[in-house]
């Protein structure tokens, strides 16, 4: 009887904790990845978009507490350069192996392992980014606009720890180790 009733409650809990997690699909057309590429010893650079492919928010008792969004890596696009042959040119060579390898890698995925809200729309997130097949923790602040229904963030990766270790022969034209993102998700 004591096992039975075990059993019983130990069904409940379960049942309790999958109902109240929620999917949260969200909408590809209203959602934007924008990337910056920066220089090392001056300003400037370049900057573009590149599309989700898919994602979705985990919602645990009205509070995201997850989720996974796939990248599409070969909808890479520079937004900064007027001259459609140079502008291609970049595109290209983001693409190639010493940049991101598209060819062998044609997505990236974010998948978020904790959040900790700082207030009931600002949140600290981390997430396990993986880039080139490869897996590496980052964190970054997030805010929420429930009436919206969007997430917003702006952060920054150290591109050589997943492998994108391109280096430019010419000083004054370096890039810089970091690249920025600017996001927008919404549902």
């Amino acid at each position: 009887m004591k096992k039975l009733f075990l059993t019983f409650v130990i069904s409940i809990c379960f049942l309790s904790y999958i109902n109240a997690q929620e999917v949260l699909k969200i909408n590809l057309s209203k959602s934007s990845v924008h990337w910056y590429g920066y220089y090392t010893f001056y300003f400037g650079g370049h900057d573009g978009t590149i599309d989700l492919k898919e994602g979705y928010f985990l919602k645990t008792n009205d509070k995201i507490s997850g989720g996974t969004f796939i990248i599409d890596m070969s909808t890479i696009k520079s937004t900064d350069i007027e001259n459609p042959k140079s502008n291609q040119g970049l595109v290209n060579h983001l693409k190639d192996p010493d940049f991101f390898d598209v060819s062998k890698h044609p997505y990236a995925t974010l998948s978020i392992t904790k959040v900790e809200y700082n207030d009931s729309t600002h949140m600290r997130i981390e997430a396990d980014m993986t880039i080139k097949g490869i897996t590496k923790p980052i964190n970054f602040r997030a805010e929420v606009n429930f009436k919206e229904k969007t997430m917003t963030t702006k952060f920054k990766i150290d591109r050589t720890r997943w492998g994108v270790n391109y280096n430019s022969r010419l000083k004054d034209n370096a890039i810089s180790d970091a690249i920025g993102f600017e996001v927008k998700i919404s549902l």
